[in-house]
């Protein structure tokens, strides 16, 4: 089965914006920050491998098996350049396909990435994983937001409605663990060749919440030099509705360059 991606205004003259979301979401959790882009540019809004509508596509495992997958369909499509955008997991694989491919990336966003650092709340990700119910998924999400936030009712329900599918929660545990590793008998993420990135010439910007509870802020320090970093105050992890304003902010700053 291919990937599913949401595709709007194809025919226009402006480079798409690829959007890339992170572990155990969907292309349409991006709606917050869609809502502040211009209307006329072109989006490809993909539903990772194992996720949504690409729940049986190949390249379910860690970053660096669906920023294969990803980096394929863009090149089916036929796309000789394209901004990136990635949200924690959807972050390391907007890296990896910016390392393969980096001519062809006019910009890359960073929201609170995957891969920076070992450290990671994989617990609170499982309970995330294996919530199925509105309710269910409202609860693990307090876990991985600033004290106070509320998940929108809307984002809760569509995402509930794609656990429902057979096999759905047991393909994401299969991606947890896929990018899981042991260290001196602690669990933690795999991390990203980060070195090679910092040799590309590709615009960054990379944003971070003061109060992630999944990876800590301290990670954003790895991010290779001339990048514009720009860290959230009392922001958690889900930047895509804690930050809207700021990701769209950034995302405009960064498609204004061309």
């Amino acid at each position: 089965m291919t990937l599913f991606a949401e595709v709007r205004h194809p025919s226009s003259a402006k480079a798409p914006l690829v959007l890339l979301h992170g572990f155990g979401g969907i292309g349409a959790l991006w709606a917050p920050v869609i809502d502040r882009l211009d209307d006329d540019q072109p989006l490809i809004i993909y539903d990772l491998p194992g996720h949504g509508g690409s729940l049986d596509a190949d390249g379910v495992g860690h970053a660096g098996v669906m920023a294969k997958v990803i980096l394929a369909d863009l090149n089916r499509r036929g796309l000789s350049s394209f901004h990136l955008c990635g949200h924690s997991m959807g972050g390391a694989v907007a890296s990896l396909v910016a390392l393969r491919t980096a001519t062809r990336v006019r910009s890359l966003t960073l929201l609170a990435p995957g891969g920076f650092g070992f450290e990671i709340d994989h617990l609170a990700l499982r309970r995330y994983a294996v919530a199925a119910e509105v309710g269910e998924l409202a609860t693990a999400l307090a876990v991985m937001t600033a004290p106070g936030h509320v998940a929108e009712r809307s984002g809760l329900e569509r995402l509930a409605a794609t656990r429902q599918a057979p096999g759905a929660v047991d393909r994401l545990l299969a991606i947890l663990a896929s990018f899981l590793v042991e260290r001196d008998g602690r669990t933690g993420q795999g991390t990203l060749p980060l070195a090679p990135l910092d040799g590309l010439g590709v615009s960054t910007r990379l944003l971070w919440g003061t109060a992630d509870p999944i990876l800590p802020v301290s990670q954003a320090e790895n991010i290779w030099p001339k990048s514009e970093v720009t860290l959230i105050e009392g922001a958690g992890h889900i930047l895509i509705e804690e930050a809207r304003d700021q990701a769209a902010a950034a995302l405009n700053a960064a498609l204004a360059e061309g």
